[in-house]
């Protein structure tokens, strides 16, 4: 199945080009950038507008085998030279080099146009009041374009601002309203890449991985929906020598079920909090599509250990999972309702396994870190350790 890539790495591509073309005066219709995975990403570059001053243009998002609303849509990219008296072009500049005069590499401002959303509620990936255009999407946009500035000895600043024409309409169609995204689309991709990601293409792809793994005599797993647990297991130390970690996307459920029958003797769920919440309400399929149960089950859970009305409906009206935790951390609630929460989790994962092989879980945030593990999930851990 072939690979699509992220509005980030759209954006990334849009921003680049601009960039060239603003500083050289040529044309560039054919841009290549490098994606976080490491896989190149050639993008076609359309609606070229230069101006003395600015450029514009624009790459068609490509999603690949895995399209999705925002397949089609133009991601563009205008460049211009900052003035330093411009007040954004000077915050950054000072954030960067403690001065408001011109710095003595080029700097780069990120901002969203029309199209991207803004952000009204905290506990977001940007802060109330930025574009929502993810951190690492901003990391390749900066990079991309610095790259083209030192290879052309430019050491100004230039104003990025990344807008989708459709991004406004698309957005009704996406949780961003929910989240308090207000405006349009995010800008997204933690690898740069979209993977193809048919059912059964990623339910075949967890059973040869496990597959695999037994073969090779391993008798106990983690299992994680995706990237940030693995990421979350290399920064706190958790890494198990010898234990496998196999990637399950939103399918817990299948993936408990494949764990059993391939004759695994132990697994270890490890999972950000947004998603391993719906499994304390009994969700396996997390996808947001099916069932984004999260904060009705953050409430109840709360409400259980003490939680008064006013709290409850704060709850829920955050938009995230992390936010909800930072209400429970003024409360004095986080750690009975972690406990809480854990203890479902714990319940309804030994429920699916159905006493065919030991289960526990481990939660984290990317804000708080390790937030709980169950008991089960201690001595499973403790044991790989010391084997």
């Amino acid at each position: 199945m072939r690979y699509g890539f992220t509005t980030g790495s759209c954006a990334a591509a849009a921003a680049k080009a601009a960039a060239y073309m603003l500083l050289t005066g040529r044309e560039k219709t054919e841009i290549t950038i490098e994606t976080p995975k490491g896989i190149p990403y050639t993008a076609q570059i359309r609606n070229i507008c230069r101006k003395e001053q600015e450029v514009s243009c624009a790459v068609e998002k490509d999603g690949g085998d895995d399209p999705d609303i925002t397949t089609g849509a133009l991601i563009c990219a205008k460049v211009s030279f900052a003035e330093i008296t411009d007040r954004k072009a000077r915050e950054e500049s000072g954030r960067k080099n403690g001065t408001g005069h011109a710095p003595e590499q080029a700097q780069v401002v990120i901002d969203g146009g029309i199209g991207v959303g803004r952000v009204t509620k905290p506990g977001l990936d940007q802060p109330v009041g930025n574009a929502a255009i993810n951190h690492v999407p901003r990391e390749m946009i900066e990079r991309e374009v610095l790259q083209v500035c030192q290879v052309l000895d430019y050491r100004g600043i230039l104003s990025v601002e990344i807008s989708v024409p459709e991004g406004e309409k698309l957005a009704e169609k996406t949780f961003n309203p929910r989240l308090g995204i207000v405006g349009g689309i995010s800008i997204l991709g933690t690898s740069g890449v979209v993977e193809p990601m048919s059912t059964q293409a990623i339910l075949d792809t967890i059973r040869v991985e496990l597959r695999q793994q037994r073969a090779l005599g391993r008798e106990d797993v983690v299992i994680s929906p995706g990237n940030y647990g693995l990421d979350f297991l290399c920064r706190s130390g958790l890494e198990l020598p010898g234990v496998p970690c196999v990637k399950c996307s939103n399918f817990l459920g299948e993936a408990l079920d494949m764990a059993g029958g391939e004759g695994f003797s132990a697994v270890v769920v490890v999972s950000h909090a947004g998603k391993l919440v719906k499994v304390a309400g009994g969700v396996m399929n997390t996808h947001s599509r099916l069932a984004d149960c999260r904060m009705e089950i953050l409430v109840a859970h709360a409400a259980v250990q003490g939680a008064d009305q006013v709290l409850c409906r704060r709850l829920m009206e955050v938009a995230t999972v992390d936010a909800g935790i930072a209400l429970l951390e003024e409360a004095g609630l986080r750690r009975p309702v972690m406990a809480s929460l854990m203890a479902a989790i714990q319940t309804h994962l030994e429920r699916r396994a159905g006493g065919v092989f030991q289960v526990g879980a481990v939660m984290f945030s990317n804000e708080y870190g390790l937030l709980g593990q169950t008991r089960q999930a201690e001595e499973l851990l403790s044991r790989w350790r010391s084997a």
